[in-house]
């Protein structure tokens, strides 16, 4: 179950998980948890696992359709289906359209395995090939 992080008191390990999935400097990382906090950029949610926060996920939402800003896992629970298990959790929400993610071609493997379809953006930073990933929310995918 998915938890906001926005009180959660390891703001350090919140900050460590984030900054895994930005280019971002520690100044930059802690403007991004700042615009969480002030629900500018949506959502900032938490899954545990033993007390522990094993993975974050922040999300814009409008009107069904669902925008995966950020996904971390934690090292230690890196490929134990974690952040299968959040793509899971967002699209069985009631009302649930679609999920979108951009993300650079390291996650595009995630992404498609996770069923979404996949398209290139081309060079969207100098050097830097970024990837839009849709996933169309259906009954038998929420299981309703």
């Amino acid at each position: 179950m998915l938890i906001q992080l926005i009180n959660y008191w390891d703001r350090e390990t919140v900050k460590r998980l984030l900054a895994e999935c930005m280019m971002a400097d520690d100044t930059g990382v802690e403007a991004e948890l700042e615009k969480y906090a002030a629900g500018e950029s949506g959502s900032l949610l938490g899954l545990f696992i033993a007390g522990e926060l094993a993975a974050l996920v922040g999300v814009s939402q409008v009107r069904g359709e669902v925008e995966i800003r950020h996904l971390a896992v934690q090292p230690g629970w890196r490929g134990k289906g974690i952040g299968r298990s959040i793509i899971q959790e967002l699209a069985g929400c009631p009302g649930m359209i679609s999920l979108r993610a951009e993300t650079d071609r390291e996650a595009v493997g995630f992404y498609r395995s996770a069923g979404f379809a996949v398209v290139s953006l081309g060079e969207k930073y100098p050097g830097v090939e970024r990837f839009e990933c849709m996933l169309a929310i259906t009954r038998e995918a929420t299981g309703s």
